[in-house]
Parts: C-alpha cells; structure tokens; sequence
C-alpha cells in the first residue's frame, strides 16, 4: 500500500462538543501523521465549491447554515491506505446508523434530521483528497516530514 494524505474537516458538531482532542487520538493510534492543522471560518465561495454536488438542492442552505456556524479545523492526514482507513474508523456519514466504536457511532448526533452533523468529513478518494487539501490549504501549509 501507498502512502497518501486525505482532509479531514472537523465539522462545527465536533468544535461544540470538544470532541477535535478525542477524534484526533483516535486517528493518531493508528498511526497517522499529521502534516497540516488549521481553524477557519468558511466563506460561502468555499462551501460553494467543496459542496458543487448538492450547491443546487433545496437543502444546501442549511448545510452552509450548518457549516459556518463555527470555524472548521481542516487536517491533512498522512499514512498507508489513510482514505480507506479513516472513512472506516469514521464509520457511515448517517450518525443514526453508524456502530458504537466508530466516531459517528461514538460521537455523531442521533437524529435522523441532523445527518450532517457528523463529527467530520472525510476524503473518498485519492482524486477528491488532492482537490481538498488544495481548497483548504494554502502553499506551504502542508508539510513533508
């Protein structure tokens, strides 16, 4: 397996309810690196970007709502197969459904209204990682080490 780096964003729920110092342990135990750590409050042009698939819905409002009601921390990631890797210790993106010892299912909101407050987003892929880490980071923010 390769070495990548993936974005996590630790999402407003994850700001209120303390939770970046646990989930951040829980990615470092296994091994992770971190190569780029940030707080920022995220313009309407970025949602509008990282969110292009849903931009056009009904119900992006309130994700952008949602999204700035605190700043956001946007982490780069590094380690063998980290994509894969931390969508499974995520678990699934609906908190309602996910297992008791992922972080959604240990620390996601159990509400079937609320699915977007899910602890953290996650790259999906090694194309969407790079386009991520690119939107939330600036040069020279991203370190080899």
């Amino acid at each position: 397996m390769a070495i990548e780096t993936t974005l996590i964003l630790f999402k407003p729920d994850a700001i209120q309810g303390n939770l970046v110092g646990t989930v951040l342990e829980r990615f470092q135990k296994h091994g992770f690196i971190i190569r780029g750590i940030k707080m920022m409050e995220l313009s309407d042009e970025i949602l509008a970007e990282h969110y292009a698939h849903i931009a056009d819905m009904p119900f992006f409002p309130a994700v952008r709502e949602f999204m700035q009601e605190t700043p956001v921390i946007a982490l780069a990631l590094s380690g063998e197969d980290v994509i894969n890797k931390v969508r499974d210790l995520l678990g699934p993106t609906d908190s309602c459904v996910a297992e008791a010892g992922t972080i959604r299912g240990d620390f996601g909101v159990k509400d079937s209204n609320s699915k977007m407050r899910n602890v953290c987003h996650a790259s999906d892929s090694p194309e969407s990682a790079e386009a991520e880490i690119k939107r939330f980071f600036g040069e020279g923010e991203v370190f080899d080490l």
